[in-house]
C-alpha cells in the first residue's frame, strides 16, 4: 500500500489532466472579457432569432466578407486533436508532461466537486476531453482522447449537403448541432468523472485505513525489536551466570577434592592422635611434677618483681629531681645569657661608640701596567691596627734634595689589599648581634670614588659565597641566629626597606615603576619616640634571608649608577638598607626592637680628575656637599657643640640617631691602591681618625 503522501501510478497522469482543467476553468470564471469567437456567435444568434427583420437590432461589430465567413463545418472532415487544440485543450501527451512537472498530490484533491459542473461555452468543450482523458487515465488504461462520433443521421446531413460561405444560419445550426452532440458528450464524462471520484474517495480511504495499519504495525515491530533486544541481554546475563555457575562448579569440584584429601590426612591424625594419648598421659604426671616446682619459681619471681617496683620508685624520684636541677640550670642560662650580652655591650663600649675599620682595596688587572706594587702604603707586620702613607716632597733647603713624608693613622681594625671578605665580616660580626640584642646597629663605608666601598657592602655583579659583602652576610647571621634562639624562646619578626638619596632626594629602590608626584619626607613616628620613618617608602616583611636577598638583587638593579673619568661603574647616591627587628620572649614577658643599618655612600671625588659635566657634575657636587655636611656633624659631635647640624642634609638627618644617638655604630674607610689617589686617600684617612676620636652616647637597649 503506498504512503499517503504519495500518487498511486495509474492516477498520476489524469490527475495532472484535472489539474491543468479547474485551472483554464478558473481563469474563464474569473476573465470578465468574453472572446470574439463569442461575441460574434451571440450576434448571429440574436439575427437568427430576429430574422434578420429589424436591421437596427443586428450586432455592432463589423461584418466580415463572404470569403472570410467560409467555416469548415464538417465533423466528419475534421481531426479530432485539432480541435481539442483549437479550443485550448490538451492531449494525453501534454497532460503527462503537466503531471510530470508537477508535485504527486492525491485524486481527491485534483478531482474535486467543482470540476464535475457542467460549464457553458468554449471552456466546457475543452474541460470535458480533458475530463475524459482523467477519468480513462484513472481507470488504469491508457490515456486518449475519447469523443464520440456523431450519428449517421446527423453525419449524412451535414454531409449530403454543403452549404454555402454565406449561408451563415446554416452554418449556426450546423454548430448547434454540433454543440448539442458536444453537451450530451460531457455530461457522460461529468457521470463518468463522479464515478471516479467516488472510487477515488473510495481508494483514498482505504489507502489511508492502510496507512493507519501500517503506522500500528510499525509500533507493533520497534515494540517487539526492543523486547528482542531486552530477552538478548537477558540472555547474555543468563549465559554469563551459566559461566559463572560452571567455573563455580568446578572450583567446588576442586575443593571438594581437596577436601577429601584433607579428610584422609585428618583420619589418619587421628590415629596417630589415639596412639599418643597415652603418651600424654604418662606425660601430664610428668607435668604435674613441673608444675609444682614452677609454682615455687613464680613465687620466687614475685619477690624479684616487688623488689624492682622498689627501684623503679626510687627512679622516679631521682628523674623529678634532676628536673628540678635542670629548670634551675636553665634559669642560670637565662641568666648567663644576659651577662653575655652586657658584657658583649661593655666590651663594644670599650672599643669605642664609633669603630673605624680601614680596608685597602688589592689593584685591579687593568691597573697593574701603571703601578705593579703599592709602594707609597705601608702596613705594620705585627700591628694590624696601623697604616702609614708615605711621599716624597721636594726639600726647602735645595732642589736637589727630595725628603719623605710619612703620615701615620691607627684605627681599630686595618685590612690589606689581600684580606676576603668573610675575614672583614667576622671583626664586625658581634656588632651584627648588638642587633638581635636589641641595639640599634649602623654599618656605613666611606670613600673616594672607585675605592671599594660597594664590593665591600654589597659585593661584585657575579657574587658567590666567598664575594658576598658586608650586608648579605649581616642578613644570614641575623637569621641563624634567630633560628638558634628559637630553642631559648625567642621569636622575631623582621622588616626591610631600601632607598638611595640622590641630589638630596629620596628615592625607594624596591619599587620598578615609581609614581609621580609620590613625597618621601623623614619624619619621627611620634612625639615620644625618637626613631625614624620614610613615608610612603614600600616595608617589606621578611621571613628568609633569601627574600632579603631579592630585595638586595632589585635595589642594585634601579640604582643610581654612571661612568667618569675616575670610576667606570661610579655610584652617584647614597643607598641605605635598613632592616627593623621586633622580638619576644612569651615565656619571661620579654621584648626587644632595633633597626640594623647599612649604608653606602657615594665616592668622594676631585672635580679636576673625574671631568664631570652637566649631570655628573651636579651629582658630584650634591655627594661633595652630603659628605662635608657629614664631615660638619662629626666636628661637632666632637668638640660637644649644643647644635649638630643634622638637617644639613638627607644623609645627616636619616643617620642622626645612629651618629649621636642610642646607636652602635662602624664605619669602615676605604682607600685607593693607586698612587695618584694619594690626596683624597689622606683626606679620607684623616676624616675616618676625627671620627674615630668622636665621642657620642652610650646606646641603650631597647627592651621592655
Amino acid at each position: 500500500m503506498a504512503a499517503a503522501g504519495q500518487t498511486l501510478p495509474g492516477l498520476q497522469q489524469p490527475l495532472g489532466v484535472t489539474q491543468s482543467m479547474a485551472k483554464k476553468r478558473k481563469v474563464t470564471d474569473d476573465n470578465t472579457e468574453r472572446s470574439p469567437l463569442k461575441d460574434r456567435t451571440m450576434n448571429i444568434d440574436e439575427t437568427v432569432v430576429n430574422g434578420n427583420k429589424n436591421p437596427s437590432q443586428r450586432s455592432r461589430l463589423p461584418q466580415p466578407s463572404v470569403k472570410r465567413m467560409k467555416l469548415n463545418t464538417t465533423v466528419d472532415n475534421t481531426d479530432l486533436a485539432v480541435v481539442v487544440k483549437k479550443f485550448g485543450c490538451s492531449t494525453a501527451s501534454t497532460s503527462s508532461k503537466m503531471v510530470s512537472n508537477r508535485p504527486s498530490i492525491g485524486v481527491r484533491s485534483q478531482c474535486g466537486a467543482r470540476l464535475a459542473r457542467p460549464v457553458q461555452g468554449v471552456a466546457t468543450r475543452t474541460q470535458a476531453v480533458n475530463c475524459a482523458a482523467t477519468v480513462t487515465g484513472a481507470m488504469g488504461k491508457k490515456p486518449r482522447v475519447a469523443v464520440t462520433a456523431p450519428s449517421s443521421a446527423q453525419t449524412a446531413a451535414v454531409g449530403s449537403k454543403k452549404r454555402p460561405a454565406w449561408d451563415l444560419k446554416g452554418h449556426l445550426s450546423d454548430m448547434k448541432v454540433q454543440l448539442g452532440n458536444m453537451k450530451t458528450r460531457m455530461s457522460e464524462y461529468t457521470s463518468k468523472l463522479e464515478v471516479s471520484e467516488l472510487q477515488s474517495r473510495q481508494l483514498q480511504e482505504g489507502m489511508d485505513l492502510r496507512v493507519k495499519q501500517l503506522d500500528s504495525a510499525s509500533l507493533q515491530i520497534k515494540e517487539l525489536q526492543s523486547n528482542l533486544k531486552t530477552m538478548e541481554l537477558l540472555l547474555k546475563d543468563r549465559e554469563v551466570e551459566l559461566e559463572k555457575c560452571r567455573d563455580e562448579n568446578t572450583a567446588m569440584q576442586g575443593v571438594l577434592e581437596v577436601q577429601e584429601t584433607e579428610v584422609e590426612r585428618l583420619t589418619a591424625q587421628v590415629k596417630e592422635l589415639k596412639n599418643s594419648r597415652s603418651v600424654l598421659q604418662s606425660n601430664y604426671q610428668t607435668l604435674s611434677t613441673l608444675a609444682e616446682d614452677t609454682e615455687n619459681k613464680l613465687k620466687l619471681k614475685e619477690m624479684e618483681l616487688s623488689q624492682k617496683l622498689a627501684y623503679v620508685e626510687e627512679q622516679h624520684s631521682t628523674i623529678t629531681s634532676l628536673r628540678e636541677v635542670i629548670v634551675d640550670r636553665e634559669e642560670r642560662l637565662h641568666h648567663t645569657e644576659q651577662e653575655r650580652r652586657r658584657l658583649h655591650n661593655t666590651v663594644q663600649e670599650l672599643k669605642g661608640n664609633i669603630r673605624v675599620i680601614c680596608r685597602v682595596r688589592p689593584v685591579l688587572d687593568s691597573e697593574k701596567e701603571d703601578s705593579s706594587e703599592i709602594e707609597h702604603v705601608q702596613f705594620s707586620a705585627s700591628d694590624e691596627k696601623v697604616i702609614a702613607l708615605t711621599k716624597r716632597e721636594e726639600s726647602h733647603i735645595g732642589r736637589d734634595r727630595k725628603d719623605e713624608v710619612k703620615y701615620d693613622f691607627s684605627f681599630d681594625r686595618v685590612f690589606q689589599p689581600l684580606a676576603k671578605q668573610k675575614d672583614v665580616f667576622e671583626d664586625i660580626s658581634q656588632l651584627v648581634q648588638s642587633a638581635l640584642d636589641g641595639y640599634n646597629v649602623c654599618i656605613f663605608a666611606y670613600g673616594q670614588t672607585g675605592s671599594g666601598k660597594t664590593f665591600t657592602m654589597e659585593g661584585p655583579d657575579d657574587m658567590t659565597s666567598e664575594t658576598k659583602g658586608m650586608i648579605p652576610r649581616a642578613v644570614d647571621q641575623i637569621f641563624s641566629t634567630a633560628q638558634q634562639l628559637k630553642t631559648m624562646g625567642w621569636t622575631y619578626k623582621f622588616t626591610a626597606s631600601f632607598l638611595e638619596i640622590y641630589n638630596e632626594t629620596l628615592r625607594d629602590l624596591l619599587v620598578m615603576k615609581p609614581e609621580k608626584n609620590v613625597e618621601y619626607e623623614i619624619k619621627r613616628l611620634n612625639n615620644k619616640s625618637e626613631q625614624l620613618h620614610v613615608t610612603n617608602l614600600k616595608y617589606v616583611t621578611v621571613t628568609t634571608e633569601d627574600q632579603v636577598h631579592n630585595l638586595i638583587a632589585v635595589a642594585k638593579a634601579n640604582r643610581s649608577v654612571a661612568k667618569t673619568a675616575a670610576n667606570d661603574r661610579s655610584s652617584r647616591s647614597h643607598s641605605v638598607f635598613q632592616l627593623m627587628i621586633e622580638g619576644s620572649n612569651s615565656n619571661r614577658e620579654l621584648q626587644c626592637a632595633s633597626t640594623l643599618s647599612l649604608v653606602d655612600l657615594a665616592g668622594s671625588e676631585r672635580l679636576d680628575k673625574s671631568h664631570s659635566k652637566g649631570d655628573r657634575l651636579r651629582e658630584a657636587q650634591a655627594i661633595n656637599t652630603s659628605l662635608s655636611c657629614l664631615g660638619h656633624v662629626i666636628m661637632s659631635l666632637s668638640n660637644k657643640e649644643s647644635h649638630i647640624p643634622y638637617r644639613n642634609s638627607k644623609l645627616t638627618y636619616l643617620l642622626q640617631n645612629s651618629l649621636g644617638g642610642n646607636s652602635k655604630t662602624l664605619m669602615f674607610v676605604n682607600v685607593s691602591p693607586l698612587e695618584e689617589n694619594f690626596s683624597e686617600s689622606l683626606n679620607s684617612l684623616r676624616f675616618a681618625s676625627k671620627v674615630n676620636e668622636c665621642v657620642i652616647g652610650t646606646a641603650q637597649l631597647n627592651r621592655k
